[in-house]
């Protein structure tokens, strides 16, 4: 099992010139202890759950170009980028200028794109979900063909292009692995099935392993070797090795969750607990865990987590 890690709250990283040298010391630790990606969402204003709207929020894509100048070998990656946000070309150019000037750490994280109220705050045209699925699908294409041809070429119902370059061309071959975000059973693992390298899914588990049940069914329909998608998981973890100190800090974090979400989404306990319940997810086929920690603790919870469980798997 490989491991990443999320930077998804900016609040805590200071201002000014202190925010990079915040993000420099979690990268680099991330790095330390050997976390394979680097992660931050793809959104203009904070969301919900996480934080208050009016809390800072960086582009990520700009944010990930500061981050590879400061690391050496963690990959990068958005978590996810809406399709709507961007045009498809436009997007394969800045992916494929990241895994240039990373030397070749690129993580493609796309996804249809949720969030109506930023986009109506940024102008952004929100479509029906069943067309931002069909943008989707469209998008990956372009973005593959970009690059991996000469000049790439393709008529959508929504995209077109005519031998566009890219140039230079990504330094993964064939090309960086693109990951699709989301658990939509019908649209998003479908698509996860038919074009992506890596998919990432929410939940317990029970949920997780019943996504990975349909995902491994979109692979027998589209004649797709299952095992070759890297199977990801996305979740909030609340280490400590004081069991009443975690105790309080779920609640003090995540206290106005409903009980339900709060189980399908974070991984609380001490470091042999946690460890446990990672454990749970492998064995349901998790191979790849996306962690969040707490904005307050962060770096010494991504410690702990570097030194008690990540090395042991």
């Amino acid at each position: 099992m490989k491991f990443g890690i999320q930077h998804p709250k900016f609040s805590y990283d200071g201002e000014g010139s202190e925010i990079v040298e915040s993000l420099r010391r979690v990268a680099l630790e991330a790095e330390r202890c050997n976390f394979d990606s680097f992660w931050v969402m793809d959104h203009f204003h904070q969301i919900a759950n996480v934080g208050e709207i009016h809390e800072p929020m960086f582009e990520g894509w700009t944010t990930l170009g500061v981050v590879a100048g400061l690391t050496s070998k963690i990959r990068l990656g958005t978590m996810v980028t809406g399709v709507i946000y961007r045009y498809p070309s436009i997007l394969a150019k800045i992916g494929a200028t990241l895994d240039v000037l990373s030397k070749g750490r690129l993580f493609m994280g796309i996804g249809a794109a949720w969030n109506v109220e930023e986009s109506d705050a940024y102008g952004i045209n929100f479509p029906s979900t069943g067309e931002r699925f069909r943008r989707l699908e469209e998008a990956v294409q372009i973005i593959r063909k970009m690059w991996t041809e000469d000049r790439a070429t393709f008529n959508g119902e929504f995209y077109q292009i005519k031998n566009a370059y890219c140039n230079p061309k990504p330094i993964q071959k064939p090309y960086p692995p693109i990951l699709i975000g989301g658990s939509g059973e019908k649209q998003t693992l479908r698509l996860v099935a038919k074009y992506a390298n890596a998919c990432n899914v929410f939940g317990s588990p029970q949920t997780v392993s019943r996504k990975f049940s349909i995902l491994r069914e979109h692979c027998k329909a589209t004649g797709r070797n299952y095992d070759e998608i890297v199977k990801s998981k996305l979740g909030a973890v609340v280490i400590d090795k004081d069991s009443d100190a975690v105790r309080r800090r779920v609640s003090d974090s995540f206290g106005q969750w409903p009980d339900e979400m709060r189980n399908e989404f974070v991984i609380a306990g001490t470091p042999d607990e946690v460890r446990r319940k990672i454990e749970m997810f492998r064995d349901v086929g998790v191979d790849y865990l996306i962690v969040s920690f707490e904005p307050k603790r962060e770096l010494e919870s991504l410690r702990m987590f570097g030194d008690e469980i990540s090395r042991k798997f």
